[in-house]
């Protein structure tokens, strides 16, 4: 079998004498002695006449062979769309680059004077690949694995906007695009909202193929959104799909049901329950190249299969307007904190702070709140976010065995945030904020969330909200634009008031939320299930018995939602170790 250049297909990469194709499922040995010179994957969009001209006649890799002969490392720089790009010349030399948000992934290891790359990380392990402690530690903080770490020790993923270079034996890791927020005077609103509209409508246009129109629909802004402008684009109204829970305070479908009625969308509709979650939780976990913790990934796998089921081949979703827009309540929330940035350092630290510190003061309700306020807005951006993060709440030597704290850097995920959240070209926190949730949020978790069920369901997937002419009009929108005063993504909703129906406009955001912690609860399958997956990682070496013993008779029936992620994670880890190293433990591995 020779191995050349895979285009929108599998990525394929030689191993010594045998090569791992990506199925559905694991990936599947297939002998060959050829090297893989190139892998292309996506829907690039060549900014350059030239590299248009030749990638209609001669294909994608011959335009990319092109752009980067003249070009160079900056290649990427004059393409837009989402795609992954890696050129093996024959010299040796090899080039890698994917897009500003790493919506089609590339993971690479460097082996003598080689490098090897696929899309997947799994792909380039085989049996004597070491998993790496470090990236269970920093999946537990994160419930996912940041780029460049993956779960294998020596393989690595490119990161958003970044290329890779090796030549000579040497390997270059940079970015090729930085984002920098322009935060000049605003046009008018009439203005901008007509350009708005506009670029939305040419954006989902983009993202649609030949068949059948179809998209997510959880009844928020953004899917909302995107299917209504799926009927502006192609001219009839999409068929949209959407997820319900048995479960109070998790069910959005009374909204997704007003959105489609706005639009006149083909709906269906799928109530995910705990049996579902029974059959599917091991399947979907082992379907990840890594470890991965986003809860929500069940019922977007079920939306998925819904929609492949229906016929539909490419389904767009509407991740990215939160991020691009100032939709996060976080956004709000670290305003008020920072206004405190504000009060005069005197007052701060002889006043305020030795007052509310007092044992007095700390017995008064609202005392006690005005305490936690200036504890928190006393924390530095990025710290500040993580000063409630899950696994250190509970307690890293509480949770986490000696033996596997030994191994890891409790520091590094914290170092890792404060590097890219002083990345971004802004003086702006709120600006500053969005560009490290397009690391964090999308390109590390909601990404490959839905690109990850979707390839499992069989499906490919488009983001209209993260084209690259909507994330220009972002950079230049006024801050106070996307969150103003503390109303969120207030140009979005008002340059769609009309367009969106009014409900939708106003609701609390909710998305497709999984009622994992109650039904857990509840359901004696799910439960056993769960359990025994979390007892797994205490024969493994990670977690301390005595707290997952309290963790599964007692604190999960306490707080459902809070512990039952904790559980969640913990399950999903089990069950991907299970599937791709079952041997590991802290002791051995």
């Amino acid at each position: 079998m020779a191995v050349g250049c895979s285009l929108y297909g599998v990525g394929i990469v030689s191993l010594a004498s045998f090569t791992y194709v990506h199925t559905q499922t694991k990936p599947v040995p297939l002998m060959t002695s050829s090297d893989t010179n190139c892998l292309v994957l996506g829907k690039p969009r060549f900014n350059d006449s030239a590299l248009i001209q030749t990638a209609t006649r001669e294909g994608l890799e011959a335009a990319w062979r092109q752009a980067f002969q003249r070009l160079g490392t900056k290649a990427p720089e004059q393409v837009s769309g989402d795609f992954s790009v890696a050129l093996r010349e024959s010299s040796g030399k090899v080039f890698i680059a994917v897009d500003r948000f790493a919506i089609r992934t590339l993971c690479y290891h460097q082996v003598g004077n080689q490098l090897l790359f696929a899309e997947r990380a799994d792909q380039l392990a085989d049996s004597t690949t070491e998993i790496d402690p470090q990236a269970i530690f920093d999946y537990l903080y994160s419930h996912a694995i940041p780029s460049p770490r993956t779960i294998y020790k020596g393989i690595y993923r490119v990161p958003p906007a970044h290329y890779i270079l090796f030549e000579n034996n040497r390997l270059t890791v940079a970015p090729y695009w930085i984002p920098a927020f322009e935060e000049v005077r605003p046009q008018s609103f009439d203005q901008l909202r007509d350009e708005f509209r506009a670029l939305l409508q040419q954006a989902t246009a983009r993202q649609l193929d030949d068949g059948k129109a179809g998209c997510f629909l959880s009844g928020g802004t953004d899917s909302s959104t995107v299917a209504g402008m799926i009927g502006l684009a192609h001219g009839k109204p999409a068929a949209t799909y959407s997820i319900g829970f048995e479960a109070e305070g998790y069910d959005e479908m009374e909204f997704a049901r007003i959105a489609s009625s706005r639009y006149k969308t083909e709906h269906h509709e799928y109530y995910v329950t705990p049996e579902d979650l029974v059959r599917s939780i091991p399947m979907v976990a082992a379907s990840y190249d890594q470890p991965f913790g986003n809860s929500s990934a069940l019922p977007a796998y079920y939306c998925a299969k819904m929609a492949k089921d229906d016929g539909v081949t490419r389904i767009l979703a509407g991740d990215g307007g939160d991020e691009l827009f100032g939709g996060n309540s976080r956004y709000a929330k670290q305003r008020v904190f920072d206004w405190y940035q504000h009060v005069p350092g005197g007052i701060r630290t002889g006043v305020m702070e030795p007052l509310l510190g007092t044992r007095r003061a700390g017995s008064l309700p609202l005392v006690r709140k005005a305490s936690s306020y200036v504890e928190q807005a006393s924390v530095p951006m990025p710290d500040r976010l993580q000063m409630y993060n899950l696994i250190t709440r509970l307690g890293l030597e509480q949770t986490l065995t000696k033996d596997f704290l030994a191994q890891v850097d409790i520091s590094s995920p914290l170092q890792h945030q404060r590097k890219v959240w002083a990345g971004a070209r802004t003086s702006n926190n709120t600006n500053r904020e969005l560009a490290f949730d397009w690391r964090y949020t999308l390109a590390e978790n909601d990404l490959p969330k839905v690109c990850g069920t979707t390839r499992l369901a069989g499906l490919d997937v488009g983001f209209p909200m993260l084209d690259d002419d909507l994330l220009a009009f972002s950079l230049r929108l006024p801050v106070d634009y996307k969150l103003k005063g503390l109303k969120l993504r207030w140009f979005f909703k008002e340059a769609l008031r009309g367009f969106l129906p009014d409900e939708i406009i106003t609701k609390k955001k909710q998305g497709f939320g999984l009622p994992f912690g109650v039904w857990a609860t509840r359901n004696e399958a799910l439960r056993q299930l769960a359990s025994e997956s979390v007892r797994s990682l205490v024969d493994r070496g990670i977690l301390r018995a005595e707290f997952v013993e309290t963790l599964l008779t007692k604190q999960l029936y306490d707080y459902p939602g809070y512990f039952g992620e904790m559980i969640w994670i913990s399950m999903m880890l089990e069950q991907w170790l299970r599937a791709h190293a079952s041997d590991f433990s802290i002791s051995n591995g």
